[in-house]
């Protein structure tokens, strides 16, 4: 059974930073692309940032171009989203999906978005 597992959101002040994980099961964390998407406060779901199974290609949408950075460990099946100088704006649950290349398409999603695979959530609160 595919799985996809968040963690590691919480509650931090602006310019600081926060790690997130995404551990996957029932299959290797690089036969698929892997995305982060997020979704705010009576906001769509948007792509966040997503890393290519192929190549190790990275794309990031542009409002967190330079703060944030994709990696994935594949010993340990994971997917990292570390996240860093941010604002009140970055606020929203963040979701880890298993996507479809390409995945510059993926980061300039808005709205529904067909994965093979979703994570259940983290939350990131940017707040003083």
């Amino acid at each position: 059974q595919v799985q996809l597992v968040e963690s590691g959101g919480g509650l931090v002040q602006p310019g600081g930073s926060l790690r997130l994980s995404c551990a996957a099961s029932g299959f290797t964390s690089d036969y698929y692309d892997i995305a982060w998407f997020r979704q705010a406060p009576v906001k769509e779901r948007e792509g966040v940032s997503c890393i290519s199974s192929s190549d190790g290609n990275t794309d990031y949408a542009e409002e967190v171009k330079g703060r944030f950075t994709i990696s994935r460990d594949n010993a340990n099946n994971t997917v990292y989203l570390q996240m860093n100088s941010l604002n009140p704006e970055d606020t929203a649950v963040y979701y880890c999906a298993a996507v479809s290349p390409p995945c510059y398409i993926v980061v300039v999603t808005v709205g529904d978005y067909e994965a093979n695979a979703w994570g259940q959530g983290t939350q990131v609160t940017v707040s003083s």
